[in-house]
């Protein structure tokens, strides 16, 4: 019986999912959309609005939390400072799942666009590239 077992296995091996869900989040909290399947979509966006959530509340522990899906100092530094006060006052909702219209070439899978619903400005965007440009000239 498979009561109270929450999650999509995806034909996918416990450590082989871990690795690809934390990829993914990676990717969405990088470029803030990503064009994948729906299933995995859907799972995404349980481990995102998490990892969002603990963005909101932004203390040492949350911060250890938030590195062990994510595993790199640079994205933790990134979700805290840039990406989680844009959902100050929010409860919830914080990606969103848009269906495309053409299914996968090889293997006619849904596809969909997950993103962030709310995106950086792009006078902060404008604000980052400049002070990556200063850094590498540093």
């Amino acid at each position: 019986m498979r009561h109270r077992k929450s999650g999509r296995k995806l034909n996918r091996t416990n450590t082989h999912r871990a690795a690809m869900f934390k990829n993914m989040a990676r990717a969405l909290l990088t470029y803030e959309q990503i064009r994948t399947t729906e299933a995995k979509a859907k799972e995404l966006r349980r481990i995102v609005d998490k990892l969002i959530t603990l963005a909101l509340r932004n203390d040492v522990h949350t911060r250890r939390q938030a590195y062990k899906v994510l595993g790199s100092h640079q994205m933790v530094q990134r979700l805290f400072d840039e990406i989680g006060p844009r959902f100050e006052g929010g409860a919830g909702g914080y990606t969103r799942i848009v269906k495309l219209s053409q299914p996968r070439k090889g293997d006619c899978a849904p596809m969909v666009i997950i993103e962030l619903t709310k995106k950086a400005s792009p006078e902060a965007e404008k604000g980052s590239d400049e002070s990556a440009a200063e850094a590498k000239e540093d």
